[in-house]
């Protein structure tokens, strides 16, 4: 594929990330203990367990879903995307079995991505997100890669946390302690 800049979209550079991703994450959280991947930010906050769990639930319906919707012209808006879907979809099965399904899914949606031989028309072309309005495949694929790089950063967060009053003092040089709670 050759590389195609659009409006800071670089469909090349966005592949690096989105491929490396599964991988990424596979060496972070692989065969851990439950402290680690189970660990949560409070009350309301997913572990990085859940998080595994939430990319399949979105390799499955959203962003190949949604681009797809885009390019065959549909005009209706996109069907809503179930951001808790992972707490009954991933019950029973290992964190190391959700790394694997995650893996799969991306290797076929980014095959899936590169067949669809994208021009830079295409990436301007437009869908209807349920709440937030007319939005381009651009702005989808974008988003694609930034909501991977959001929810590694949220897993690291999260587990550094684990030994938040363990660093002591040191506490005070560490920004990720401080991160938002969410």
């Amino acid at each position: 594929m050759t590389a195609m800049k659009h409006h800071g979209l670089c469909l090349d550079d966005a592949l690096a990330i989105l491929e490396r991703t599964p991988a990424s994450l596979s060496a972070l959280l692989k065969s851990l203990p439950d402290t680690w991947v189970r660990a949560t930010e409070g009350d309301g906050t997913w572990s990085p367990y859940d998080v595994i769990g939430h990319l399949i639930h979105g390799e499955r319906t959203d962003w190949m879903v949604r681009a797809r919707h885009i390019l065959a012209g549909e005009t209706r808006p996109f069907d809503p995307f179930d951001r808790t879907a992972q707490f009954t979809e991933s019950q029973g099965k290992s964190l190391d079995e959700l790394l694997v399904s995650f893996a799969g899914l991306r290797r076929e949606n980014i095959a899936a991505l590169v067949e669809m031989n994208l021009t830079e028309d295409d990436l301007l072309r437009r869908g209807l997100h349920p709440e937030l309005g007319g939005v381009t495949l651009e702005q989808l694929l974008s988003t694609w890669v930034v909501h991977d790089l959001d929810h590694i950063a949220q897993i690291a967060r999260t587990m550094a946390k684990v030994y938040t009053e363990a660093t002591g003092p040191w506490s005070a040089y560490l920004s990720i302690l401080r991160d938002r709670q969410r």
